[in-house]
């Protein structure tokens, strides 16, 4: 039996006949499809899915990189079992896809791109948005992600659908292969007919194992900690992506190890569970970085060990072991490390049974638990609030605010300062509260992933928390939720700049040059007056319910009223100008930025001094 539909029209019937299955639990791998349309899919995907008649919801985009943002946080709080599709035009449209691409396959996370692309049959070259390469005539713009895709076809004929819609699934529901999957389709080859044999529209389940690790390498790894002194557990996204929370803290409670995390495993365990020490490397509590300068074996969950996590390769001692446990073989290799390739829920449990009777000794336990209650004290004190009717740092937004969240809500954030502020001083209560994207850090990411977000958990709160040149960046998914009456909260921070980025730019020699904000002053530098814009009326010209705090009492009112609405809504609050301090501690480790090996002015001969400085600690991690 075969069906007779266009290409375009066959997809979205096929994507919505996918299922993935874990533990028993079977649920639709791709949820819907955001879509903007033009010449290049209007007729195809467009007509697909207006014809499809909700078989595959539809969301409207207002930006195209916004809509795979979106996409994935849909994916990360849904544990990657579930995922959204994005299609575009061919040219510009399928161009903005590239950032969101490199996005999610840098973290891990599932996407389904569509792009329309330039004709197949070639009736006329070149047709509108066509890039002509003259070596090639097989090249269009969406070539450009191939790079930042772990899948990626050109569908020129109708039957070449099949196969690669088949490996595109695959590649989607795979947790060691996923990320971004990109499917570019012809505009004629959208349109062209074709019969389908009807066992391409059947259910498909995509079964998501969990494979535990080699008995032997179990053994290897938990011989190892066993002979430890000071072990320490860095643990990753990946905890939270294989639902192992429970399995960690079993591991924790049963050993007196202490768990540190990145950024994407921050709230794998509680903030308030003994064993949990905070956020670890350059963004780092200052216990949790102690313990790593000191540790003799470090246990990876789920991570895969980025520059911040290991403070640039200075933040372990000389002589340390790494035993990694991790679905992914490149990840679980790193640092020369002991490899345990597996689940993390699985491997967790293997390594627990493997140390049954071991513990920690018990001036460690009281050691950690020490630093533990010191920082939180930097925390209340970063927190505080001396003078309600004065204008909040930073860090005293965050204190508000964490004042009135609950265990339900969801915190967004990607870029800036406050990723730092975040991992240093955050309490997470609960394993998708804290929702950081740092592993491409790409400004304008919270807006369009609360979205995402509240689409997967219509029931929890859920807050972008950015600052202004982030929000400059991409405001724009917020008349989506306006229209599509998705209630996330926006905490819009006024700074006035980059504040990270002028931080920094201080630290390495650049003297903030063009980070500010500001009029251009008599010396021709960005250092007059800051500009006069109201990012607050912007955002109510969006459609936002709008709630101006202008002191720390006024915020704390504003961020409840904020919770309790049922629409969208935005708590504009100005801190202080983008060159003072945010209140949180500073850095406990570093992070390598190159410094001018060569220059003339004062600010920068002294920082290339404290590089090398810091440099010279840098080590590779060789195995023993």
């Amino acid at each position: 039996m075969t069906r007779r539909l266009t290409v375009a029209q066959a997809l979205v019937a096929f994507l919505a006949h996918q299922y993935t299955e874990r533990d028993g639990r079977r649920q639709r791998l791709i949820d819907a499809c955001w879509g903007i349309f033009g010449h290049g899919n209007v007729a195809g995907i467009g007509q697909a899915l207006l014809e499809s008649e909700g078989a595959l919801p539809y969301l409207q985009g207002r930006n195209e990189q916004a809509m795979v943002h979106a996409a994935v946080g849909y994916a990360r709080q849904r544990d990657r079992l579930a995922a959204h599709a994005v299609t575009t035009s061919i040219g510009p449209g399928a161009t903005n896809l590239v950032t969101g691409a490199a996005l999610a396959t840098i973290n891990r996370l599932p996407v389904l791109l569509l792009p329309g692309d330039t004709f197949a049959t070639r009736p006329a070259d070149p047709v509108l948005q066509q890039l002509e390469h003259p070596g090639a005539g097989d090249v269009s713009v969406n070539d450009c992600l191939r790079p930042v895709s772990r899948y990626f076809d050109r569908i020129t004929r109708p039957e070449a659908l099949i196969p690669a819609a088949l490996q595109a699934m695959r590649v989607l529901a795979d947790p060691v292969e996923t990320g971004a999957v990109t499917l570019a389709l012809p505009q004629d080859v959208q349109a062209e007919a074709y019969d389908w044999p009807e066992e391409f529209f059947a259910d498909r389940v995509w079964h998501v194992r969990r494979p535990a690790p080699d008995p032997a390498a179990t053994a290897e790894a938990a011989a190892a900690v066993r002979a430890a002194r000071r072990p320490l557990i860095v643990a990753g996204g990946g905890v939270h992506h294989s639902e192992a929370e429970d399995a960690l803290r079993a591991l924790a409670e049963a050993t007196g190890i202490p768990v540190a995390s990145t950024q994407a495993g921050k709230g794998s365990l509680r903030h308030d569970h003994p064993a949990d020490v905070g956020g670890i490397g350059h963004t780092g509590t200052a216990v949790a970085d102690e313990l790593a300068r000191t540790a003799d074996v470090v246990i990876g969950v789920g991570t895969r060990y980025s520059d911040f996590t290991t403070a640039s390769a200075t933040l372990f001692a000389p002589g340390v072991r790494f035993v990694n446990l991790n679905i992914t073989s490149f990840d679980a290799h790193k640092l020369a490390a002991l490899p345990l390739v597996a689940d993390a829920r699985a491997g967790l449990r293997a390594l627990t049974e493997g140390l049954a009777g071991y513990r920690v000794p018990a001036p460690y336990e009281a050691e950690y638990a020490a630093g533990k209650a010191a920082w939180e004290s930097e925390v209340e004190r970063a927190y505080a609030v001396a003078d309600p009717d004065a204008r909040p740092t930073q860090a005293q937004v965050l204190g508000a605010l964490d004042a009135v969240v609950g265990d339900e809500d969801v915190i967004v954030n990607a870029a800036g300062s406050l990723p730092g502020d975040l991992h240093k001083l955050w309490r997470a209560r609960s394993r998708r509260q804290y929702h950081l994207e740092y592993g491409y850090s790409c400004m304008g990411y919270e807006i369009p992933a609360a979205i995402g977000v509240r689409l997967a958990a219509p029931d929890r709160p859920v807050w972008a928390l950015v600052g202004d040149g982030t929000y400059l960046m991409m405001p724009t998914e917020l008349v989506t939720a306006v229209q599509e009456g998705i209630a996330i909260k926006v905490v819009l921070v006024q700074n006035h700049g980059y504040a990270s980025i002028g931080g920094l730019s201080e630290a390495v020699g650049g003297e903030r040059f063009g980070t500010a904000y500001r009029y251009r002053a008599p010396d021709g530098t960005y250092s007059g007056d800051p500009l006069p814009v109201d990012l607050a009326a912007n955002a109510a010209s969006l459609g936002m319910a709008v709630l101006r705090a202008r002191t720390a009492g006024e915020l704390r009112t504003a961020l409840a009223e904020a919770r309790a609405s049922d629409r969208p809504t935005c708590v504009y609050v100005e801190t202080e100008t983008a060159d003072s301090v945010s209140g949180a501690p500073p850095a406990q480790a570093w992070w390598d930025v190159p410094v001018a090996e060569t220059a003339t002015r004062p600010a920068a001969v002294r920082a290339r001094q404290e590089y090398e400085r810091h440099a010279a600690a840098r080590r590779r991690y060789l195995g023993t």
